[in-house]
């Protein structure tokens, strides 16, 4: 009977694959929402974009790469977990798995706040809450995105600019490089007329006296 309770008992690596686990699932379900949230951001930044609101474009792009590096420092640092919990002498790199689901829980919390369709509709409104809001996340991204990051995130606008002057060409109504066929017509008959007009003035002319 004692064998096998034993044999049952829930060790403390058994708690920290199911731990480990529970993370993983509560990321998929952050990593569905979050690709709506990131679409759309980057749909914000081209209708900023089409008004000419430059400054709020970019925070808008800042602010979805943030959360993309977010999500993927939240999925390595599962994967490292993974690789530990999976280590034969578990007892060695038991305090360094606690502590790792500890800071994985934390990414997870922050990513829970973030990713919020209504606060990405915050970037582009114009009431004083909203304003306050976009200077707050403005502040955050200038201490969290290192300047390689605000590099990438200057490209990427640049490159969604000449998108969008790309799409203002091609909508511009196409003007003819030819005569159209009514004009054809016309000209050749225009052009007798006058040739017509000419000819008649000419002849009614007459020499100056000597």
């Amino acid at each position: 009977m004692g064998a096998e309770q034993s044999k049952h008992r829930v060790t403390a690596q058994d708690k920290a694959v199911l731990d480990m686990k529970v993370q993983r699932d509560k990321l998929k379900q952050y990593q569905r929402r979050a690709q709506a949230v990131l679409e759309r951001e980057d749909q914000l930044a081209r209708e900023l974009l089409r008004r000419g609101d430059r400054r709020r474009a970019l925070l808008a792009l800042r602010r979805r790469k943030y959360q993309q590096q977010m999500m993927d420092t939240a999925d390595q640092q599962l994967f490292n977990l993974q690789q530990l919990v999976e280590t034969v002498e578990f007892s060695l790199v038991q305090r360094d798995v606690l502590a790792g689901l500890e800071q994985g829980n934390r990414v997870l919390t922050r990513l829970n706040r973030e990713m919020r369709i209504e606060d990405v509709e915050r970037l582009a409104a114009e009431t004083a809450d909203a304003i306050a809001y976009q200077e707050e996340v403005a502040e955050i991204l200038s201490s969290a995105m290192s300047p390689a990051d605000e590099d990438a995130v200057a490209q990427e606008l640049e490159l969604l600019e000449r998108q969008e002057a790309d799409r203002l060409r091609l909508a511009m109504p196409y003007a003819p490089q030819h005569a159209l066929p009514e004009q054809q017509q016309q000209q050749p008959a225009a052009a007798a007329a006058a040739s017509a007009v000419g000819q008649g003035n000419v002849e009614s002319e007459e020499p100056l006296p000597a």
